[in-house]
Order: C-alpha cells, then sequence, then structure tokens
C-alpha cells in the first residue's frame, strides 16, 4: 500500500507536470529541456521523463529536431471545454458584437487570475488589418487596461497581496512603479474605467471596464486601438459605450442567476 512518501512524490510529479505545460504555453518559442530547467529549476532527469510521457499523450509536442517543445492537440482539448462550459460567455459575445459594431474597435473580454488576466473571447474590429490571436493568452494585469478594470475593485492591500514583488515591463510605458500604479488604480475607481496607452503592445491603446456581476469584478470587457486614435473626446466616447454594454451584460448574468 503506498506510503506518505510516495504521495509525496506523486504530488510533486502532478505539480512539475503543470508547471513544465505553463512554461510551455506562455513561451512564443519551443523551449529545450535545459531552457525548461533554467527556468523551473527541476532535475534534467525528471524533466525527460515527465515531458516523454506527455508527448505519448499528445500534451506536448516536439520540433523537427526533437530537442525543442511545445504544447501539443490534447491541451486545447482542456481549454476548449473551459470555454464551452463557462455560463458567462454565450451572454459576453453578444454584447462583445454589439460593443464592436458600436465602437469599431477590436472588443476583448477577459477573466482575472490572480495576478494576471485570461483572454476569453475576442472581436477583431471589422477593418482591421492585424489580426492578433488572444484567446487563451494569459498576460500580467498591471499592464493590461483590463488587468487594470479588475484590480481597481480590490483594495490597495489587495492588489499588494496579489501582484509580485516585480512588476514586468513589456514596453518602455509600462507603469512597474507601485505607488504610480496605485494612484492609476484609484482613478480607474474615481472614473469607472481603465485606460493604458502602449503599456503592454507598442501603437495600442486600451479602454477596459468591470463587469460587476460578481464581488470583486472577475470579468471585464476592453476596446483596442491605434494609440493615435486615443483622442480626449474619442476615448471618452468608447468609455461611455463600454461602460454600458459591460453594465448591461453585469445585469443580464445577474438576471439568469450567473455568479
Amino acid at each position: 500500500m503506498p506510503g506518505p512518501a510516495t504521495d509525496v512524490a506523486t504530488v510533486k510529479s502532478a505539480e512539475r507536470t503543470v508547471r513544465i505545460l505553463e512554461a510551455l504555453a506562455s513561451s512564443h518559442d519551443r523551449l529545450t529541456v535545459s531552457e525548461l530547467q533554467e527556468r523551473l529549476g527541476y532535475p534534467r532527469s525528471s524533466l525527460h521523463a515527465l515531458i516523454r510521457t506527455l508527448r505519448e499523450l499528445k500534451w506536448v509536442e516536439a520540433d523537427d529536431s526533437g530537442s525543442a517543445f511545445g504544447v501539443g492537440p490534447h491541451a486545447l482539448l482542456s481549454g476548449t471545454a473551459y470555454l464551452d462550459r463557462d455560463p458567462a460567455l454565450p451572454y459576453a459575445h453578444e454584447v462583445m458584437e454589439d460593443l464592436r459594431e458600436e465602437t469599431g474597435y477590436t472588443v476583448h473580454f477577459a477573466r482575472r487570475d490572480e495576478a494576471y488576466v485570461l483572454y476569453l473571447a475576442s472581436r477583431e474590429a471589422r477593418s482591421s488589418v492585424r489580426v492578433i490571436a488572444r484567446v487563451g493568452r494569459r498576460l500580467p494585469a498591471h499592464l493590461t487596461a483590463l488587468g487594470q478594470a479588475l484590480l481597481a475593485d480590490l483594495t490597495t492591500e489587495e492588489v499588494d497581496a496579489v501582484l509580485p514583488a516585480h512588476l514586468e515591463a513589456f514596453t518602455p510605458n509600462t507603469v512597474t512603479d507601485r505607488a504610480a500604479l496605485h494612484a492609476e488604480l484609484a482613478r480607474v475607481r474615481d472614473r469607472g474605467w481603465a485606460l493604458e496607452r502602449e503599456q503592454g503592445t507598442p501603437g495600442v491603446a486600451c479602454l477596459s471596464a468591470p463587469v460587476h456581476y460578481r464581488i470583486p469584478a472577475s470579468d471585464a470587457l476592453s476596446c483596442s486601438m491605434p494609440v493615435a486614435a486615443a483622442t480626449e473626446e474619442e476615448t471618452d466616447r468608447v468609455a461611455k459605450a463600454l461602460v454600458a454594454h459591460a453594465n448591461a451584460l453585469a445585469t443580464t448574468l445577474r438576471r439568469h442567476g450567473i455568479r
């Protein structure tokens, strides 16, 4: 009969498996065993054994050389199942279509995952010439309008408990000073929506409003636009539409008993 030591080893192996998949999913490029070891700190022998098992189960796939790895097709099955079973998404899709038509910009729907935001749905602007696949991506909350809108629904103490000590910078405009971030979140609370300019992506500005059907808000809607288009007049127009649609979505979700 398995003892405590076996149970601990099983839990450790399960955790390492998940961390490997998370590392591969968050990387734009395939990673070698050496790169995974550098990121995760696991023994090479353990990494080789886990990757071999994950490849056999099609959760991980290798490049033609067999030396660099990325997530495999079966990882998609898990993510799709999460989206298919989320009760809020069908209602969010309807609102996103309307919001895109009203504003003319790309619309996203995302959920906060601790210090990150997870993109659950996107509707690309019809005039867009550059499609950025966002569904399934997870970005740091502090540098996205979506994340700032959701962090603002927390107290200052709760924000500090959620965010890492070091705030990562994606661009020169990313707010990495904690005091400056808290000041920005205070402004978000006052006006009811967030605005970031080129903090996550050069050339792009984004506005976001929380969807208040949970306390604190877990989900938010956003509109992305070229930064040159984000004039004061235009951001006011988009913000009004964004808040109205976010509030309407929250009302619909509450009415249907979705929490």
